[in-house]
């Protein structure tokens, strides 16, 4: 979603050099979002983040599942943004000093001291944390050690984390003057929505504290919302900031059941590129050039593949668009004509006209003469 987001802010950038002329109507989508979990929350980064700057006219989810699918997820984006009311005005003093710290057009992480809180790094250019509360962590303590990568990493009211309002000058103040790196972050029930408050928190620490995202700074309407929509919410709200750079750990508030926040925090900095930890997939939606049954061949690559961390895996219908739409994939299962499937390794096609039947086998020898195969794991882990 990063180059999602800063293609069409720079897009409008340029259409608003030529004039009200070129004020044309946009159309958003993350064609290439996937399926499940990981594709909602990929367009909810993606076609949200954007919504939440002003720009967009019209959207698509474009998912690899069935198209009737793909309407409820729009419609619960554009639901869920029309509902939000937007940043509450600030004083002139604070639009006149407070410049944006971050590049609309150019991903750069915000520069933040590292501290450590029972035993994890935090900040700079550590892994982005996930926090929980108390309550979550105590509901989960059973089998966190079977959980895999899925484990809670710090509760919340350990971490010694400051409040602070980013529209007090008292409060912001207190902060900048601390000597020592201190996690610090929006607090809950103040009249401002997430990435406005987080935006303008992270440009007014010029004290490069580290910062913890919050999915909402209302946790008591959680319990009114869907699961679709607290994961549409989270997704957007944490995972445009990300994007924007901002953040070095996140705090989900709005999902109540502790597995379920636990995998959508982990989901959220995957499909982001803040922390990766399983396999990533990159599949189109299909349409009438598709060259396979995209949905039950990306599930065989998805069982054969999943354990695979950090691997990126491209599942194109054909040859027209996937090429150049998979670019930043490790590996590319592309439909070459019927029957027929071309592997790539990033760009390049390396292998041809291989029968669909044997291609799934034969992208797992590719992925393994390029050293990136593992065994699966034997290991009992436990459900979330």
């Amino acid at each position: 979603p990063k180059v999602m987001i800063e293609a069409y802010r720079l897009l409008i950038a340029r259409l608003e050099e030529h004039g009200p002329d070129w004020n044309y109507p946009i159309h958003l989508g993350v064609t290439e979002a996937g399926d499940g979990e990981d594709g909602r929350i990929k367009s909810a980064i993606g076609i949200g983040s954007l919504l939440n700057d002003g720009i967009g006219d019209t959207i698509r989810v474009s998912l690899t599942e069935d198209p009737v699918h793909e309407v409820p997820v729009a419609r619960a984006i554009v639901r869920n943004q029309d509902r939000d009311s937007g940043p509450s005005s600030l004083p002139d003093d604070i639009t006149a000093t407070t410049k944006p710290c971050w590049d609309p057009f150019s991903y750069r992480r915000r520069l933040s001291n590292v501290l450590e809180i029972n035993g994890l790094d935090l900040g700079g250019d550590k892994e982005f944390r996930v926090l929980t509360t108390q309550t979550k962590w105590d509901a989960l303590a059973h089998k966190i050690e079977k959980m895999g990568d899925f484990k809670p990493e710090i509760i919340v009211e350990e971490s010694k984390v400051m409040e602070v309002d980013p529209r007090s000058n008292a409060a912001v103040e207190r902060a900048n003057a601390l000597d020592v790196p201190t996690l610090v972050t929006v607090p809950d029930g103040i009249n401002m929505e997430v990435v406005p408050a987080f935006r303008l928190l992270a440009s007014r620490m010029t004290s490069a504290q580290p910062i913890l995202l919050k999915d909402t700074l209302q946790p008591d309407e959680g319990a009114s919302r869907d699961f679709l929509t607290t994961l549409l919410t989270a997704s957007r709200n944490i995972g445009s900031l990300i994007c924007d750079g901002i953040g070095d750990a996140i705090l989900i508030q709005g999902e109540k059941a502790p597995g379920q926040s636990l995998r959508i925090s982990y989901n959220i900095l995957q499909a982001a590129g803040a922390r990766i930890f399983k396999t990533d997939y990159v599949a189109c939606p299909s349409c009438g050039r598709t060259l396979f049954n995209l949905q039950t061949t990306t599930q065989k690559i998805r069982e054969a593949t999943g354990h695979l961390k950090g691997v990126r895996i491209a599942v194109m219908g054909c040859i027209v668009n996937g090429p150049g739409e998979m670019a930043d994939a490790d590996f590319g299962y592309v439909g070459g004509a019927p029957g027929k499937i071309n592997l790539y390794v990033g760009r390049e096609a390396v292998k041809l006209n291989i029968p669909e039947d044997e291609a799934v086998g034969r992208l797992i020898d590719l992925i393994s003469e390029h050293g990136k195969w593992v065994e699966p794991p034997v290991r009992e882990t436990a459900e979330i």
